[in-house]
C-alpha cells in the first residue's frame, strides 16, 4: 500500500532527524540514551536475542544508527515500549 509506505518513510525521516547528532555507529550507552534511558539489562537482552543488529569489539558493543532506527520502527519495539518505564515518541 502506497499510503503505508509513505507513513513508514515519514517515521524514518522523523527518527533520522531526532538522532542526527549521534554518530553513525553508537555505543550501548548512546543506544540506551536514544531509547529514552532504558536499562542496561534490557539492552543486553536485545543483544542476546538478536533483536537489533550489533557487533562487539573487545568488551564494547556497538549498534549502527540505521539499526536503531529500524528497531524503533519495528513491531518488537512497539511491544517492548508498552512495558518500558521510558521510551521515545
Amino acid at each position: 500500500n502506497i499510503e503505508w509506505s509513505f507513513l513508514i518513510l515519514k517515521d524514518r525521516a522523523y527518527y533520522e532527524a531526532l538522532f542526527r547528532d549521534y554518530p553513525d555507529v553508537v555505543t550501548s550507552l548512546q543506544f540506551r540514551e536514544m531509547l529514552g534511558g532504558i536499562a542496561d539489562s534490557t539492552v543486553r537482552r536485545l543483544y542476546s536475542q538478536n533483536k537489533i543488529r550489533h557487533f562487539k569489539i573487545r568488551t564494547t558493543y556497538y549498534v549502527p544508527k540505521a539499526s536503531v532506527i529500524d528497531f524503533v520502527l519495528s513491531e518488537t519495539y512497539r511491544e517492548l515500549s508498552k512495558r518500558l518505564k521510558h521510551s521515545i515518541s
